[in-house]
């Protein structure tokens, strides 16, 4: 079992905060996932058709996020949360990028609804994991870069586990160590809303369809809510 939990801080800073974790065991990464495939592909025909466009950053769901950014340093122009630099990217070519069923799962779940999505492969997630303010001392390997090292600026909003950074500004770019690949058994997905009085029905929505999209490829699914009124959860 892992624990996820949210810091003090964190939580008096953004009270109305709700964190969906869905977890998957037994996934089997190496089959075909149809639905995600027609998941994907309805996204992409109905952006062709101009019947439907990704959030952007005019965007409620969006602009919330650009506004957390900054109340903790990062300019998310530039280092851009991960349902917002998705959207411009779907945006502009036309189509998701295909990287493993798991992952192309909550892709298309989060930008769907507009909602930061991310995942660890909790094999590799070692003791507890938090969300909390960075001291600036802690290590990150980002995703694909397995040779390099960053530190969080102090303040910045990371997900924190015994070992070292799993996610560097709250949700922009995930760590290698603990990334999901197609051999990957046992995930935690997190959707993630900062409004949860405006917002939280949707989420529920997202983590539904996401452990739709997942049980047809585990042999156990569940969903999770972690939120300062809930800031521990166990998995």
């Amino acid at each position: 079992m892992t624990v996820f939990r949210i810091s003090p801080a964190v939580a008096d800073a953004f009270p109305d905060t709700l964190i969906a974790v869905v977890t998957a065991a037994g996934l089997r990464g190496r089959e075909p996932w149809p639905e995600t495939t027609a998941a994907l592909e309805a996204l992409e025909q109905q952006l062709a058709d101009g019947t439907w466009q990704p959030a952007d950053e005019q965007d409620p769901r969006i602009d919330a996020w650009h506004t957390a950014y900054r109340s903790f340093g990062t300019n998310p122009r530039r280092i851009r949360p991960s349902v917002d630099a998705l959207g411009r990217r779907l945006a502009k070519k036309g189509t998701l990028p295909r990287i493993n069923p798991a992952v192309d799962s909550y892709n298309a779940v989060s930008v769907r609804h507009g909602l930061p999505a991310g995942a660890f492969d909790l094999d590799h997630v070692t003791g507890e994991v938090e969300i909390r303010h960075a001291e600036g001392s802690e290590t990150f390997t980002p995703l694909g870069e397995a040779g390099t090292v960053e530190h969080p600026k102090p303040g910045e909003i990371v997900y924190l586990d015994g070992t070292d950074v799993l996610t560097r500004h709250w949700n922009h770019r995930d760590a290698h160590r603990t990334r999901v690949t197609e051999d990957s058994t046992t995930v935690a997905f997190l959707l993630e809303t900062l409004h949860a009085t405006r917002d939280g029905h949707l989420l529920k929505l997202a983590a539904d369809e996401l452990q739709g999209l997942l049980v047809p490829r585990a042999d156990r699914t569940a969903v999770h809510y972690l939120s300062p009124a809930r800031p521990r959860v166990e998995v």
